[in-house]
Formats: structure tokens, C-alpha cells, sequence
């Protein structure tokens, strides 16, 4: 079981903790973290694209010339696509781009990805997390306690809205809980900051 330190807000250490071999252990599969990053910036699109067809420009409801005896091609509408200013042929419509992977295959993808903040020393353990008031330069002081300047991950075992609010203007940090927990924030995010009670949440949903 790997072994990490605990911190308390103040970055000294307070203890250790084992973590689950069978969510933070595990070898990391970089084809199933491909799948899982590739589905959530899918399902992240708006698809709100739409260009007009024929039937939905404005005008060519007269024929712009008879059938025969002008010697020109046969039309019959200025709307048609291949005029100028017509519709546009097979152009895109709205559309919902999410799909489902596996529950199999999401929950490897999860474990993977925690188990690669492991490998790579990137993840901090807190005893605890809370604030008696939103105060950002509280939380600004906290991090800079647990020597820690780069893009931040933080989870807790439960919403809070002091965390939250104390957090939410930093750049480069993000605020989620352990049920909301996702492959795309691990690994985005460069270091990840997790509280002891949301450890033993996620080991709890994914052992």
C-alpha cells in the first residue's frame, strides 16, 4: 500500500496515511485515460453550431427564369446551394456530442489517474480543510504554507461553502467534492489536494 504524508493547514507534517492499493496502486492505463479525457471534452461541447438549408434562407420562392428557350440552365430557385447567398448543403445542426463509456472502463480510468498523482509525488494530504469565513487570502495562505504555486486541485469528502468561496477567485485552483471527482480535473490540475476524509470517500465508492 503506498504511503503518503499528512499535512495540516499550517504544512507541517501531522502523520501518514496508507492509501487503497486498489484505487491509488494500481499500474496507470494511458489508453483508458485517452478514452476517459476524450469523452469528457466531448460531452463538454455545446454543439450549437447550425447554418440554413434551402427551405430555411430567405427568398427564391419565385423561379428566376422559365424552363426553356433562354438558353441558360434550368433553375428553380436563386436559394438553391450552388447560388450564391443559397442554403448550405449537409451543414451542421445542433447536436449533443456526449457518449457513455463502460462503468468498468470509467472506474479503471479514475483509478488510473489517482494512482498517477501517486507515481508522480503530486498529491497533498490534508487532516482537514475548513475555514470559519470565506477569506481567500486565508486559502492563498494555506497554499503557500503546503509550497504549492502551480495549478491546484482541491477535494473534501463534502461541500463547503467557506472552502468554496475562499477558493473560487484564485487562478488556477478548483474546488470539487470526492463524489464529483473526475479524470479531466487530475489531470489537468498539477498537484492534488485532498482532505484525509475524502481519501476514505474514494476509496469507499471505488475499492
Amino acid at each position: 500500500m503506498p504511503k503518503v504524508a499528512v499535512f495540516n493547514v499550517s504544512g507541517a507534517q501531522v502523520g501518514e496515511i496508507e492509501l487503497a492499493d486498489s484505487v491509488f496502486g494500481i499500474e496507470p492505463n494511458k489508453y483508458v485515460l485517452h478514452d476517459a479525457v476524450v469523452m469528457q471534452q466531448a460531452s463538454q461541447r455545446q454543439g450549437t453550431h447550425k447554418v440554413k438549408g434551402r427551405s430555411e434562407v430567405r427568398g427564391g420562392g419565385r423561379k428566376p427564369w422559365k424552363q426553356k428557350g433562354t438558353g441558360r440552365a434550368r433553375q428553380g430557385s436563386i436559394r438553391s446551394p450552388q447560388w450564391r447567398g443559397g442554403g448550405i448543403v449537409f451543414g451542421p445542426t445542433p447536436r449533443s456530442y456526449g457518449y457513455k463509456l463502460p462503468k468498468k472502463v470509467r472506474r479503471i480510468a479514475i483509478k488510473s489517474a489517482l494512482s498517477s498523482k501517486v507515481i508522480a509525488n503530486e498529491i497533498i494530504v490534508l487532516d482537514q480543510l475548513s475555514f470559519d469565513q470565506p477569506k481567500t487570502s486565508a486559502f492563498v495562505a494555506v497554499l503557500k504554507n503546503l509550497k504549492v504555486d502551480t495549478k491546484a486541485l482541491i477535494v473534501t469528502s463534502s461541500f463547503d461553502a467557506n472552502v468554496v468561496l475562499s477558493s473560487r477567485n484564485i487562478p488556477g485552483v478548483k474546488f470539487v467534492t470526492a463524489d464529483g471527482i473526475n479524470v479531466l480535473d487530475v489531470l489537468v490540475y498539477d498537484k492534488l489536494i485532498i482532505t484525509k476524509d475524502a481519501v476514505s470517500k474514494v476509496e469507499e465508492v471505488f475499492a
